[in-house]
């Protein structure tokens, strides 16, 4: 939730839509609750007898945001909620299912801090949900944090440190804990962007700061505190704010929650309660005689004497009436109005400022502690803060997934392949070595081609099993799968050396299942196994120089070819369509032409005008020439290109 109110609502306007180039080679924080709840929620709504949602999620959007996006996620766990969160929690859970919350799980009545039994029984449910998460994420290689209350704010605090370059999750107020970059929603699978909000174009937008936000949230309500000030909603709450600087914003709140009244000029301490009350009658300002006739200055006698100078006449018979919702433009009516919309703005001032002020316990200083902090990385459960992505555990994953999800090894394997070739690829970027190989196994072979996915293009690498392995039984005559096709089985190899290798088909889901990433492809030619897979084209450009450069090469000769094809072929259909123009002066033709051109003009020349009656067949006789077959002059294979396509 974050921010109450519709306060996402107020950001969109300066949102940016990112594709999945965004994230390549840049470090991200994610809230894992975020990925938890959300995504498990609509795994659930689609097959209600998954077996542990937030585990499969888990895994392939990992996957795919290191593999696919070329991201570096770090992992970020939340830690023991604030009293004021557990007291929302419990307000939230009894709000939700229709029940009055009880007085004995109320801290104000009875003085504790603890959630009822229900919470702490959903609480414990998550609880093991987000240690199945860190035990898969651990042996993926992934780097796990842990906050000591909010994971939003750890994230924040990594971004505002440098640490990452951009935060994932849903709550908004990320940006009160200090966030510069907060992606909403991000779906891996998805063609359309991703939404990405930067602090600095919100800042230039609506001019909002992060002590502006956090008193924002003090007045709309947040998720410690769900109600926040009666009466206000976001847009009074950002017109309140934006009346004072972001460093005296939350002093002037403190001022005002001990009734003193901060706009008054003259005054070192004005109280609220001595202020008057707000009147809706507008103060009495002297205002010059207008024309009822025409409404500009002066009385309409006066106009009927010596005429109007708005309305350029010189007698009243002349000047124009003046429409309906007339409004006269005079420096006197000017400053009526500006008169009156001044002291409607201070009225609201005082109806605003004795609000704040009847509240109890305002504004809330633990609240405006738990934004501002900037200590929120717990080094008990973490230790070490640095950033590292280790190897992943495959054997480890293997039998972990396998309890878990019920996976056949050979399915996770396979589905860990776009992940071990990324981390091949940057490591023989870093450092190049001839005899690093694939899982041990393949070797890089060449670059098929480019192919476009999601609307990023990538790479399709052919990778050589450099043991001479093959496949046995039916895989062996298994044609391989085709760019857009879906199979019910997707034939895998095992990557244990010590076991015979074996054929193993398994049941996937349909292709279009959330956040589940392309499979490799198997193929097989001339007793050699080959793996094709989509990589980053960057990554492969630095692993690789020599056959990056060679297949680009040769793309530009293609490329070539391909344009001088199309030229030669739009050339024929030119002729073919269009009679043949005169040439301009200047140019010599050809002999044929040239003879060609003298006999029709001599013909023309010498032919006798036709009698009526008469015909050019009549007097020609019975033989007639044939017509001259312009397509004799393309070669023989452009006609057949152009007869048949």
């Amino acid at each position: 939730m974050g921010v109450g109110g519709s306060f996402w609502d107020l950001l969109k306007p300066y949102a940016r839509q990112e594709g999945p180039g965004y994230l390549h080679g840049r470090r991200v924080a994610v809230d894992l609750s975020f990925w938890i709840v959300s995504h498990s929620t609509a795994i659930r709504a689609r097959s209600p007898h998954a077996r542990r949602p937030h585990v499969r999620n888990t895994f392939f959007r990992t996957l795919s945001l290191f593999a696919k996006m070329g991201a570096f996620p770090v992992f970020v766990v939340d830690g023991e909620p604030s009293p004021l969160k557990s007291q929302a929690r419990a307000a939230r859970f009894f709000r939700g299912s229709g029940v009055d919350l009880p007085a004995s799980s109320s801290a104000e009545a009875e003085g504790e801090a603890s959630a009822p039994a229900p919470v702490k029984a959903r609480n414990a449910i998550f609880t093991r949900c987000v240690k199945d998460c860190v035990e898969l994420l651990e042996n993926l290689g992934m780097p796990v944090l842990w906050a000591k209350g909010e994971a939003e704010a750890l994230c924040a605090q990594l971004n505002n440190e440098g640490e990452v370059d951009a935060c994932i999750t849903s709550d908004s107020d990320a940006f009160l804990f200090g966030a510069k970059t907060v992606i909403k929603v991000m779906r891996s699978n998805c063609k359309e962007p991703f939404e990405c909000y930067n602090i600095a174009d919100i800042e230039s937008g609506i001019g909002l700061k992060r002590k502006q936000m956090v008193a924002m949230a003090l007045l709309i309500g947040s998720d410690h505190d769900l109600h926040g000030v009666p009466g206000f909603g976001v847009e009074t709450a950002l017109r309140f704010v934006r009346l004072f600087d972001e460093d005296q914003i939350l002093d002037k709140l403190h001022e005002i929650g001990k009734g003193i009244y901060p706009f008054l000029e003259g005054f070192d301490k004005a109280h609220v309660d001595d202020l008057p009350s707000p009147s809706t009658k507008s103060p009495p300002v002297a205002r010059s005689p207008h024309c009822s006739h025409c409404g500009h200055p002066g009385s309409k006698k006066n106009h009927s004497k010596t005429g109007c100078n708005y309305c350029l006449v010189d007698s009243l018979e002349f000047c124009m009436e003046k429409p309906a919702g007339f409004v006269c433009e005079c420096p006197s009516c000017e400053k009526v109005r500006d008169l009156k919309a001044q002291k409607r703005h201070e009225n609201w001032q005082i109806k605003v400022c004795k609000r704040l002020a009847a509240e109890t316990n305002f504004p809330n200083e633990e609240i405006i502690r738990l934004y501002l902090c900037d200590d929120n990385f717990d080094t008990k459960e973490s230790g070490d803060r640095k950033l590292e992505w280790t190897e992943p555990k495959v054997d480890d994953l293997v039998d972990l997934l396998a309890y878990m999800q019920n996976w056949e090894p050979s399915y996770v394997r396979q589905h860990m392949l776009p992940m071990l070739s990324t981390i091949y690829l940057r490591r023989m970027a870093s450092s190049p070595c001839k005899s690093l190989l694939l899982c041990d196994q393949y070797e890089f072979h060449s670059i098929q081609r480019i192919k476009i996915k999601h609307g990023h293009p990538y790479y399709l690498v052919k990778w050589k099993r450099a043991t001479g392995g093959i496949l046995s039984g039916g895989a062996s005559h298994r044609k391989p799968e085709l760019d857009g096709e879906s199979h019910a089985e997707v034939v895998v190899l095992d990557d244990d050396e010590e076991e015979e290798e074996e054929e193993a088909t398994v049941n996937i889901e349909s292709s279009d299942s959330l956040d589940e990433p392309d499979l490799p492809q198997v193929l097989r030619d001339d007793d050699q196994v080959f793996l094709l897979t989509d990589e980053d084209i960057q990554l492969v450009n630095a692993a690789f120089p020599n056959d990056a450069r060679q297949f680009q090469e040769a793309q530009r000769l293609k490329d070539a070819k391909s344009r001088s094809r199309k030229s030669k072929l739009s050339l024929a259909e030119s002729m073919l369509e269009t009679p043949k123009g005169p040439r301009p002066s200047g140019v010599q033709l050809s002999i044929k032409e040239f003879y060609r051109s003298k006999k029709a003009a001599g013909d023309d020349a010498g032919k006798k005008p036709l009698v009526e009656g008469e015909t050019s067949t009549s007097r020609a006789g019975t033989r007639k020439s044939p017509p001259v077959d312009l397509t004799k002059r393309i070669p023989k294979s452009l006609r057949r290109r152009l007869l048949f396509d």
